[in-house]
């Protein structure tokens, strides 16, 4: 098969040294991209600029994302191309910087103009959130044919929850199986797909499992 495979963070800067990111290492992503490899698959591995994992990159292309902008133009660029499958393990920042507020007085805010170092004498900063565009949701209409699964990263509520979350993730953006874990999940990963569902012990049962199903 001839696969892409994501993996780690995207970043989001609020100027030119300071950024928001999450927790991902890119590891899973990374392993997978390995074993598929190693199992003579074709692999694309797009890792984020961030991500922490110092373990060898196998791939026959690996590529480097900064932001979510960044990840979602490389993937589709790839449309129009001979793709298998995709899978969409990185963690992708849920939200990205919108308007800086300094507090001019107690209350009362104003906004700043752009700066690629936002002064540390401003003061109090109200900064807004704005939700950066969901990949998952486009890659079905860049990718008509190929097999894509996505993950779902749940750390609230119970097992129940990460799986109704995986099902929900497949329906609404027309993915073939979702991979759920994280704290809500346990120990372990879930391997969903419509009508069905597994649970895996461990990542190298789950890179086993994902490519016997596709």
């Amino acid at each position: 098969m001839n696969c892409i495979v994501t993996a780690g963070p995207t970043f989001e800067p609020l100027d030119d040294v300071r950024r928001l990111t999450n927790f991902s290492t890119g590891r899973l992503g990374t392993e997978l991209a390995n074993y598929l490899t190693a199992r003579g698959h074709k692999v694309t591995l797009l890792i984020g600029e961030s991500a922490t994992y110092a373990g060898a990159r196998k791939a026959k292309s690996v590529k480097v994302f900064s932001t979510t902008a960044d990840l979602q133009a490389q993937l589709k660029a790839f449309s129009g191309k001979k793709v298998d499958a995709i899978f969409h393990a990185a963690a992708v920042s849920d939200f990205t910087f919108g308007k800086i507020f300094a507090e001019e007085k107690p209350g009362e805010f104003s906004a700043l103009k752009a700066s690629k170092k936002i002064s540390t004498r401003q003061g109090s900063l109200l900064v807004e959130l704005v939700p950066t565009p969901k990949i998952i949701s486009k890659l079905r209409g860049w990718f008509p044919k190929t097999s894509i699964v996505g993950w779902k990263f749940e750390a609230d509520g119970k097992r129940t929850n990460a799986i109704g979350a995986a099902q929900r993730q497949i329906v609404d953006c027309d993915t073939d199986a979702c991979v759920a874990n994280g704290p809500a999940y346990g120990k372990g990963f879930g391997l969903i797909w419509p009508g069905g569902r597994a649970h895996l012990a461990d990542a190298r049962k789950l890179f086993a499992d994902l490519e016997q199903a596709l």
